[in-house]
């Protein structure tokens, strides 16, 4: 009778140890890959210009993207099942849909307003909660307000399309817009 082979790790046999190693490799690559799009992402930022601070959380988003996918990764490896890594996939596509929910919201939102043009650059509006203004801006995500104070409100376009909004114009102004052609 031949006694067991030892162990390296006691309770563990050795192939799953190598799945475990394997994992720790996989997770490792993409801690550096991360490092290393994360450094070309934040440089191709600073090449256009962006604000220094939307840089910095571009080149975070990354680097905790492909961290978050590399964990995912390794615990399929070291469990030896994929659909661990499918199920974490799964999840961080849920959470994050929940997080951009508003955003694109707001960009949805403000495409029908752009495109319908009920709401012009200098038109006079109310709108309930936020008072009156005279539209200094139409953005596709939001519309900027200048109050009869002076002060600029900046109003998501979600809240321009769910809410009721009383646009004050001039009747003479629209009356022209509004009609016909005349007879050739």
């Amino acid at each position: 009778m031949t006694p067991p082979p030892l162990a390296v790790v006691p309770g563990v046999p050795d192939t799953n140890l190598e799945y475990v190693v394997v994992a720790v490799v996989v997770f490792l690559v993409f801690v550096i890959g991360s490092r290393v799009v994360s450094t070309t992402v934040v440089a191709a930022l600073r090449r256009r210009n962006v604000r220094s601070d939307m840089v910095q959380v571009g080149g975070r988003v990354v680097a905790i993207f492909l961290i978050g996918l590399g964990i995912s990764f390794a615990i399929g490896f070291a469990f030896q099942s994929q659909n661990l890594t499918l199920a974490g996939i799964l999840l961080a596509t849920i959470v994050a849909s929940f997080g951009v929910q508003d955003l694109l919201k707001d960009y949805v939102s403000g495409y029908y307003i752009l495109l319908e043009r009920h709401i012009r650059v200098g038109d006079r509006i109310s709108l309930e909660g936020v008072g009156s203004g005279t539209v200094t801006d139409a953005r596709l995500r939001v519309t900027l307000l200048k109050t009869d104070a002076g002060d600029l409100v900046v109003v998501p376009n979600s809240e321009l399309f769910n809410k009721a909004v009383t646009v004050h114009v001039r009747a003479v102004e629209r009356a022209a817009e509004t009609k016909a052609a005349p007879p050739e």
